[in-house]
């Protein structure tokens, strides 16, 4: 008796522990989403509004963050910011999802020669990171927040066609499959109808995942001067202006990384949240 109440208190433990990281990451990413909805029509100050006088402006009930080298609202930028963020990883996860998953269930289902092909594709694209491939885009058309999100989107493909046909290279083997053959459908039927939906879980907590890693992409290469351009605020390109008056005013490069680093944090427990909610296996356990 005593072992089985043991165990009952160990699962609620565990239980306990996802269902924490799925409301805490879910909150976190709500509030991100809301700021930069908010952003879309309503902010403190115009991030393009320029106040020399009140330059490095301490946080205030005025200016919550304080203000910049050139008397921008600190606060205003992180919200503008936090869209741009938004925008250029859910675009670059779109695009690596879109051609990924294809492809990954195209190599599942073909094998032979097609397998082959498009795991060397994997193995090219995986050979030129994100930052380089933006290195190379912006050699050739100038920076831009487009072109980021192009880099970004590029290296999340074979992400997606890896976890795509390793997750559903197992299921072509199973008797509903075997079942849909004999009802004469063709692959990409039965890849959309039975082996689609029960991967649709993993596919979904890997572009959680690869939207956090999008936002710290994102800012990386505005820290570089290669995504989003003045006057258009972004987090990385305001811990990059930072730099210069980091001893002056630390604040300016503390409240930039803060909001990254609690997006990517909140993203990620959300995505650890959604693994325990979607695994059949840990499901089992409940």
């Amino acid at each position: 008796m005593s072992l089985d109440i043991l165990r009952e208190g160990r699962a609620k433990r565990r239980i306990g522990g996802r269902n924490r990281n799925l409301w805490i990451g879910g909150a976190v990413t709500l509030v991100l989403v809301l700021t930069a909805l908010i952003s879309l029509v309503w902010t403190p100050y115009p991030v393009a509004g320029i106040d020399i006088p009140g330059k490095l402006a301490t946080p205030s009930w005025a200016h919550l963050f304080g203000t910049d080298h050139f008397g921008r609202d600190v606060f205003s930028m992180i919200m503008v910011g936090a869209r741009n963020s938004i925008v250029v990883a859910f675009v670059a996860v779109g695009i690596g999802a879109g051609f990924g998953i294809p492809l990954g269930l195209l190599a599942a289902a073909r094998r032979g020669w097609v397998d082959e092909t498009v795991m060397r594709f994997n193995d090219f694209a995986f050979a030129f990171p994100a930052l380089l491939s933006a290195v190379m885009i912006t050699a050739i058309a100038g920076p831009g927040a487009v072109n980021a999100i192009i880099a970004i989107g590029i290296f999340n493909v074979p992400v997606f066609a890896r976890l795509a046909r390793g997750a559903s290279m197992s299921l072509w083997k199973r008797e509903y499959v075997l079942a849909a053959r004999v009802a004469a459908k063709g692959d990409v039927a039965i890849a959309i109808e039975h082996i689609l939906p029960n991967i649709a879980g993993v596919l979904i907590v890997q572009a959680t995942i690869q939207f956090a890693l999008g936002i710290l992409a994102e800012a990386g290469l505005s820290y570089l001067g290669l995504g989003a351009q003045p006057p258009q605020p972004s987090w990385g390109k305001m811990l990059n202006d930072a730099q210069t008056y980091i001893y002056l005013a630390p604040r300016l490069a503390i409240f930039p990384g803060m909001a990254i680093t609690l997006a990517v944090l909140g993203l990620n427990l959300l995505g650890d949240g959604l693994r325990d909610l979607l695994d059949p296996r840990l499901r089992r356990e409940r």
